[in-house]
């Protein structure tokens, strides 16, 4: 067995380097606010995002004691083959759902499935562990639900870093209720070690964000805030999506290898020169991920023959 990081590239994606790396050569590579003045600063000056056709239903849902904002997209003119809980990235700190509406627009109508996405409390108005409640909360809700009201009971979690990252925590919550009602989870260059205890860590030490999310937990290799350090037995098949220049890429190979250790039913798929966030840049790289997630996503929720 092969373990080289070229073996987790796919050959075709070499096809699509020069366009990517003259991309790169023009964009300034960015980081989020470094401060609670950056944050607030960054915060005023967002757009408004742009509205999806037809547009996202707006439902607050309750479960556990817990009330959280879904924004759901429902598949135009067919049932509903399952249903996707996205969560949004942004460091725990920026970000909204309703930034993704044109995406899960997209996922919906090309699947056929239900994209149902968590308005989770930011840090740092909202520390540790009120996102991953906001999450653990929805997963409940359609749990309870998702039968009745699309008319399946297949699901599915996913998101893009912070979002990657509270999806591998919702599961992990789930499964020590004894819940494991999910099907699979498509998670995007996640955060998984937030305490910088491992080498892959350190090389977040110094972000903001960690400080703003952690807030004053005592511990912060915590599972629910760092899963790599969680027991990872009896979790469903995950993708996960990176880019070769990320600068997670060794905490997602640290996890994946975690969770192959613990049996679970791993896709790791690197995707050449490409940094933090690439599938949210308009290259052909991005969009040959954004395919592999929709394919495998398909192939996990299609109802069986």
């Amino acid at each position: 067995m092969q373990l080289g990081l070229a073996n987790l590239i796919d050959p075709r994606l070499h096809l699509l380097v020069d366009e990517s790396r003259a991309f790169y050569e023009k964009r300034t590579a960015g980081r989020g606010p470094n401060s609670s003045e950056e944050l607030r600063t960054f915060r005023a000056g967002v757009a408004e995002p742009t509205p999806a056709t037809p547009p996202a239903v707006e439902e607050l849902v309750v479960a556990d004691g817990r009330s959280v904002p879904l924004r759901i997209h429902t598949p135009v003119d067919t049932a509903a083959n399952g249903v996707f809980m996205d969560i949004h990235g942004g460091g725990f700190y920026m970000g909204s759902a309703a930034d993704s509406d044109v995406r899960n627009r997209q996922l919906a109508d090309a699947l056929g499935i239900v994209v149902a996405s968590v308005d989770y409390r930011l840090a740092p108005e909202h520390p540790w562990p009120a996102a991953p409640d906001d999450c653990e909360a929805a997963a409940l809700w359609l749990i309870d639900h998702a039968q009745n009201r699309f008319g399946t009971a297949k699901l599915a979690v996913g998101g893009f870093s912070a979002g990657a990252t509270l999806a591998m925590t919702t599961l992990l919550r789930l499964r020590n209720r004894g819940i494991t009602a999910f099907d699979c989870a498509a998670l995007q260059f996640g955060t998984y070690d937030l305490s910088a205890h491992t080498p892959a860590g350190r090389l977040i030490a110094d972000e903001y964000f960690l400080e703003a999310y952690a807030g004053a937990a005592p511990d912060r290799t915590n599972p629910d805030l760092s899963p790599i350090y969680a027991e990872l037995s009896n979790l469903p098949p995950v993708l996960m999506v990176v880019g070769e220049a990320d600068i997670l890429l060794q905490d997602n190979l640290a996890m994946a290898a975690r969770l192959s250790a613990f049996g679970a039913d791993v896709d790791l798929r690197v995707y050449p020169e490409s940094p933090h966030g690439f599938t949210g840049h308009p290259t052909r790289m991005a969009q040959a991920a954004l395919d592999d997630i929709q394919a495998w996503l398909g192939a996990h929720l299609r109802p069986a023959l």
